[in-house]
């Protein structure tokens, strides 16, 4: 006689002592997942609790460990064979697992560890992370009301705030967080399109429209123009001005005006406001302008006006700070600065959207971006989809209408609008201002150093790129002639190579724990163009570009005794990678 499926279980939903194979790895794998119901054991805070005492034996000691996690920097995985993997015929325990989950972070770059400055990679706030992992645990999801509940109102609350910020009417804006500062790029360009080409939803993009961007802009461009069918061919790159790097207006209007005039229509412009190297702020108000004054020709919607502003958005938190009386005490020379940036970016109130990565200048873990759009009504409604036959709404807010992903985790909406929650206006303040404060120390540093010069001195953002030149070489001299003059274009190049060479200098000493004067070498990159010479702002050389070795200070825990650490590891991988020779009087 068979045995139903009931009689193998107790009351209380254990397994009895007569119980088929299945039914044992049924009941063993109940205790890996989170419990229903309050109080008692629970294995997701067991399991949690483990996982975080094991990964903290791979931090280093205070004093004296490298910016890595663990002892190990090596790349152990073995790329020819790693897929040769099938799946085990037996359970294993989730002991076991995380065991080798946690093998998996030995290595990895610690971004919380004072020497890691190699890029925008902040470390997540608490909050975030603590927020992140509870969304995790429930799953929900903000395709529409049934599935996300009241954690929808991070999403909502999010595009709020950002708008209030923008100096837009919060109740008629809207955001949708996505997959990063690429997701906001499509976001924007599917809004353009729908917007100027209507028939494209249905038909196809079948004119070539436009896209308008800096030379500064982000590469991501490429992927959206790409991905979205419009056509990398379809991107016109405006000049930037060779002092802020900002987006050269004459050429836009120039640009604009040829469109006009050859009935082509522009999807979209995009103002870059804060790039990763240059930290570029492009004119929104004039843009703005400009697109008003030649429109798109007669049949044609109207262009929409994106910030790509994934970096540089979080000096709006500075609206309303009294700059002349410095309640949070800034110093002289960084408070020009931070004013600087506020003024450059409150632009946005003049775009049509603009785009907030918190995993960025949010200090929030990945990913958190969102995409923000000032007319709700009109972008819901113009990229509406129909309804579902297993969807149904049961709240006011079903972006799954809409929206291109239809499963979205709620995760990095409720990171992001936690750390909205918790920074305040003063919390992003301090932050941003105490990186500006480590900046300007560093920059002070550098102009005491005759073989080195800071080839961004009048970039107010988070990062500092400097050239280092062989011994007994005056840099600024040598730098200002690389910059202008082509008779040394032999010379950049030289120097750039020696330049590429320190980067991977520095970073084979940061993954084997190298120590200069007793402290183990910072986690640094470099940059390999982020401006072009002043005699090929045109592009066309590719060669013609300037490298610079880069510190990103977004570490909270960086100090001037970390700065002054830095430029000694600058110092000796420069003499490293280099043989001295006698200086020539010649285009050295």
């Amino acid at each position: 006689m068979k045995k139903k499926s009931k009689e193998f279980l107790k009351e209380d939903g254990l397994n009895s002592h007569i119980m088929p194979k299945r039914a044992k790895f049924r009941s063993e794998m109940a205790k890996s997942f989170p419990s229903p119901y309050r109080g008692g054991g629970d294995s997701l805070a067991d399991g949690i609790n483990e996982a975080i005492r094991q990964l903290d034996k791979l931090k280093p000691k205070k004093k004296g460990g490298a910016a890595f996690l663990g002892t190990n920097p090596a790349l152990t995985i073995d790329f020819e064979n790693v897929k040769d993997s099938s799946l085990n015929p037996k359970m294993s325990t989730s002991d076991e697992v995380i065991k080798q989950v946690i093998k998996l972070f030995e290595g990895m770059p610690n971004w919380g560890h004072p020497l890691t400055m190699n890029n925008v990679n902040p470390q997540g706030n608490t909050v975030a992370i603590v927020a992140a992992i509870l969304s995790e645990i429930f799953a929900p999801n903000i395709l529409e009301g049934e599935y996300a509940w009241n954690t929808h109102q991070a999403e909502l609350e999010s595009a709020g705030i950002l708008a209030n910020l923008a100096g837009w009417k919060p109740k008629e804006a809207g955001c949708i967080y996505t997959y990063g500062g690429s997701g906001c790029w499509t976001y924007h360009l599917k809004y353009a399109l729908t917007r100027v080409l209507p028939d494209s939803r249905y038909k196809g993009v079948r004119t070539d429209a436009k896209v308008i961007c800096s030379q500064q802009a982000h590469y991501t461009m490429l992927n959206s123009t790409d991905w979205m069918g419009l056509g990398m061919d379809n991107i016109i790159r405006i000049k930037t001005d060779s002092d802020t790097n900002a987006m050269d207006t004459k050429h836009l209007e120039i640009v604009l005006k040829d469109c006009q005039a050859k009935n082509i229509p522009v999807a979209s412009v995009v103002c870059t406001m804060g790039t990763t190297d240059a930290n570029a702020f492009d004119p929104v108000e004039e843009v703005r302008k400009l697109m008003d004054k030649y429109p798109n020709p007669k049949g044609y919607g109207k262009s929409l006006l994106y910030c790509d502003s994934v970096i540089g958005w979080s000096w709006i938190a500075f609206k309303n700070y009294d700059f002349k009386k410095n309640p949070l005490g800034f110093s002289e020379t960084v408070l020009p600065y931070i004013e600087k940036n506020y003024n450059a970016i409150k632009g946005i109130f003049y775009a049509d959207a603009f785009g907030v990565d918190f995993h960025k200048t949010g200090f929030s873990p990945y990913i958190s971006s969102t995409f923000v759009y000032k007319n709700a009504k009109e972008f819901e409604t113009l990229l509406s989809r129909g309804a579902s036959a297993y969807l149904q709404p049961r709240s006011p807010y079903n972006p799954l209408n809409y929206t291109l992903e239809v499963s979205r985790a709620a995760t990095g909406s409720i990171a992001g609008w936690a750390t909205l929650k918790f920074f305040g206006h003063e919390g992003f303040q301090s932050v941003l201002g105490g990186i500006l404060e480590n900046k300007v120390y560093l920059k002070n540093q550098i102009e005491k150093k005759f073989e080195m010069v800071c080839v961004n001195p009048s970039d107010y953002g988070l990062v500092t790129l400097l050239r280092i030149y062989p011994k007994g070489m005056d840099a600024r001299a040598q730098f200002n002639s690389e910059l202008h003059d082509p008779a040394f274009r032999g010379a950049l190049i030289k120097h750039n190579k020696m330049t590429h060479a320190i980067g991977d200098k520095l970073f084979e000493w940061f993954r084997s724990g190298k120590k200069i004067n007793g402290q183990c070498t910072p986690y640094l990159s470099f940059s390999t163009g982020f401006r072009t010479t002043e005699y090929n702002r045109d592009m066309k050389d590719s060669e013609a570009v300037i490298y610079a070795v880069k510190m990103f200070p977004m570490n909270v825990n960086i100090t001037p005794a970390i700065m002054d650490h830095v430029l000694e590891c600058i110092v000796a991988a420069r003499d490293e990678v280099t043989i001295i020779k006698p200086i020539k009087k010649e285009l050295v």
